[in-house]
């Protein structure tokens, strides 16, 4: 409603003998607007009226300037034309004043704000066994008793036949994490593929300096070791690599919205049979094929995985209490039963934040605490081996 249109509204209502309060109310005004208004004769509202309609903005002194930064510079932001003024000395002003400016500027001299757009064009379908893309997630889920859990996955998917792989667990990924992850993706697929990409991610590299990249060193050893070729995508531009990004929206979207959390393990294998009934069991919107046919295919370019042998460190020595028991950084943990003896033993305690199991026969005896899980590794007439425990930490 316009001054005016007001103003009549207002004499209208008092003539006929509503209150102020009552005025203010039914036309959602304040009582002083009310009283401000039925002070003024006609022809006096006239002139305020005219007075406002001239009145100069504070932005005007600089109004050449900012029409010709505008017009040398179509995409500039109304950010940047408060910024320059103050840089400029011309003093400071409420981005929001220099905002609706711009904005009365660009609409009465037509001065388009323009955008540049990405290109884009068709990319040519890869060969089979060529690439592999890789990519990280996280989703909130509820548990059964309505609790939020945060849950963080790994995907991976071929760029030939669309043909993927994910695993998650509950906390953010390490470099160790990543290693695991790949190695049972090339057991998933029976094979690697000759080239993975990946974003530049902490722990995958460690930084770039003119195209020359720095790769984690535990990564570095892995690479070397499956003879990997890698290309890291630019940084903070997923674009480069939309076919894994895809995947991820996917796994969210398809598998994991909505879907009640009860413990990793039964995630890990639901996840599983949905990428079997429809991650790769279903047709392709783009490539209108079935991701898990055409990897038939595809399988038989894979490569050969090699042996990568994780570097264990080195064990910290500590002697077993008559109570079956060891001390750790100040707290205590418990050891199968048996294990001491009146001679004394001692256990050699190795630090491996690694969750992957072993490849040698093994036999676990896990004792879980707060924040541990003990693996006790036997010999072959199935003894407690006195200088075989491993500590794996757990986060979860």
């Amino acid at each position: 409603m316009d001054k005016l249109t007001l103003y009549s509204e207002i004499k209208g209502l008092y003539d006929q003998g509503f209150s102020l309060r009552r005025i203010a109310k039914k036309l959602d005004v304040s009582r002083n607007t009310v009283t401000s208004y039925l002070n003024r004769q006609p022809d006096e509202m006239g002139e305020w009226l005219a007075s406002t309609k001239v009145r100069r903005k504070s932005l005007d002194t600089h109004q050449p300037m900012i029409l010709q930064w505008l017009k040398e510079h179509p995409d500039l932001s109304a950010a940047q034309v408060c910024d320059w003024l103050e840089e400029k000395k011309f003093g400071k002003y409420a981005e929001s004043t220099v905002r609706r400016y711009v904005k009365e500027l660009r609409s009465k001299y037509k001065i388009v704000k323009t955008t540049k757009r990405r290109q884009y064009e068709a990319v040519p379908q890869l060969p089979p066994g060529l690439q592999g893309q890789i990519d990280f997630g996280q989703t909130v889920q509820k548990t059964p008793t309505g609790k939020n859990v945060k849950l963080y996955f790994y995907a991976h998917v071929l760029s030939h036949s669309r043909y993927k792989y994910v695993e998650w667990q509950k906390r953010p990924f390490r470099t160790e994490d990543l290693i695991r992850c790949l190695e049972n993706t090339f057991l998933y697929f029976g094979g690697k593929p000759k080239e993975i990409v990946f974003d530049q991610d902490r722990i995958i590299v460690v930084s770039e300096n003119a195209g020359d990249i720095i790769y984690t060193q535990e990564f570095q050893a892995f690479k070397q070791a499956e003879h990997l070729e890698t290309t890291p995508c630019r940084g903070f531009d997923p674009e480069s690599k939309g076919k894994i990004e895809n995947v991820v929206k996917f796994v969210k979207s398809s598998f994991a919205k909505e879907r009640v959390f009860s413990d990793i393990d039964s995630w890990n294998e639901e996840c599983r049979a949905w990428l079997v009934r429809r991650g790769n069991g279903r047709q392709h919107n783009l490539t209108k094929q079935i991701p898990a046919e055409v990897f038939k295919e595809e399988q038989k370019h894979l490569q050969p995985v090699n042996t990568y042998q994780r570097e264990v460190k080195n064990g910290q020595e500590r002697k077993v209490r008559k109570d079956n028991t060891i001390m750790y950084q100040g707290n205590r943990y418990s050891v199968p039963l048996g294990t001491y003896n009146a001679q004394g033993t001692l256990v050699n305690v190795f630090v491996d934040d690694a969750t992957g199991d072993s490849k040698h026969q093994h036999w676990h005896g896990d004792c879980q605490t707060s924040h541990f899980v003990w693996t006790w590794w036997f010999n072959s007439e199935q003894q407690p081996s006195p200088r075989s425990v491993i500590r794996y930490f757990r986060t979860d």
